[in-house]
């Protein structure tokens, strides 16, 4: 009796010991993707790959806020159709309003006509920018012009046009990482039009290594040289935003496509970078942006609000040479 319920364990460990060696192993997967406007690379440890998922992500994610389609829900929204909007295009919506509030208006995403009539935005415009027609513009530009009610954009002037830039790819990280997170996966990095998302450790089981770009003179995005070096060990979002890749020359004179706002004309701080570590890609996004037209000063305050937000500036001084200004949190962040 006892050899043969012997003989029945051994059996039952074999079965279990097949079962173990035939099953998929976990191993870093890397996914890297050019098909679409913005290339994205995603790196996952998981027993699967998940490649296909992620490809439906970014489809969806463009049909709710890509305004260079003109089937998508932002282009039915700036034409003024009558549609209900999607769950991603609500996420963005309501980020961008809170982070609107908090930075006073410094992030707007109806400032569309001002990027437009400056060449950075999803129309060809060439007029020669003017005062009068900043003024013209300012009459249906404003966040408090808009609002989300069931399901629909409401506008103040069917004029008023949104232009979610400032926060698509931060976004975008946002929903692959759902994606990721729904299906158990605790170790990724995943990366879109240089804004980042991660979680757990990379492949050498330590944190992700993210460089932050010294801020050149660069419109083909050529330049790799790194001004510093981010560590993320944990779920975070980071976001850098500068002036010096996307750029316009008028008459002799570089303006950088980050827009203020409150003016309608291309920021004019002495920062040449921000980069933002917070708790999502989109919202890092978002506020990289925002810090771009506060300037350094104001930048210190927010980081005084919102202790979730650690910011690291790359500016010019009088004598043109680069510095830098980091809030206190950022330091745990910066590779020794």
């Amino acid at each position: 009796m006892k050899m043969k319920q012997l003989l029945h364990t051994l059996l039952a460990a074999t079965i279990v010991l097949l079962l173990w060696s035939c099953s998929p192993r976990e191993e870093y997967r890397e996914m890297v993707c050019y098909e679409l406007h913005t290339p994205y690379s995603v790196k996952y440890r998981s027993h699967r790959t998940l490649d296909d998922e992620i490809r439906q992500v970014m489809h969806d994610y463009y049909h709710a806020i890509n305004p260079f389609d003109s089937t998508s829900i932002i282009a039915h929204i700036n034409r003024n159709d009558d549609i209900e909007v999607d769950t991603i295009f609500t996420q963005v919506f309501r980020t961008a309003m809170d982070v609107a509030q908090a930075t006073d208006g410094a992030l707007d995403v109806t400032c569309a006509p001002y990027i437009n009539a400056w060449g950075f935005g999803f129309t060809a415009d060439t007029t020669t920018v003017t005062q009068q027609l900043i003024d013209s513009l300012r009459t249906f530009v404003g966040y408090d012009k808009i609002a989300l009610t069931d399901g629909h954009v409401i506008k103040q002037d069917p004029r008023t046009l949104l232009n979610f830039s400032a926060l698509g790819d931060g976004c975008a990280c946002d929903l692959i990482a759902a994606l990721l997170d729904d299906a158990g996966i605790n170790d990724y990095m995943i990366e879109v039009g240089g804004e980042v998302r991660t979680s757990g450790l990379n492949p050498r089981g330590t944190a992700w290594h993210i460089g932050i770009v010294t801020p050149e003179d660069d419109p083909d995005g050529n330049n790799h040289n790194l001004h510093a070096v981010a560590q993320l060990n944990g779920r975070y979002g980071l976001a850098t935003s500068g002036n010096y890749r996307n750029y316009h020359e008028r008459n002799g004179r570089k303006y950088g496509h980050t827009i203020d706002p409150t003016t309608g004309y291309p920021a004019q701080q002495d920062v040449l970078s921000a980069t933002v570590i917070t708790t999502t890609a989109m919202r890092a996004d978002a506020y990289a942006t925002a810090l771009m037209v506060m300037g350094r000063q104001r930048a210190e305050q927010l980081a005084r609000q919102d202790t979730t937000i650690a910011y690291y500036l790359i500016y010019i001084d009088e004598t043109d040479t680069l510095r830098t200004e980091q809030s206190p949190s950022f330091a745990k962040f910066l590779a020794k």
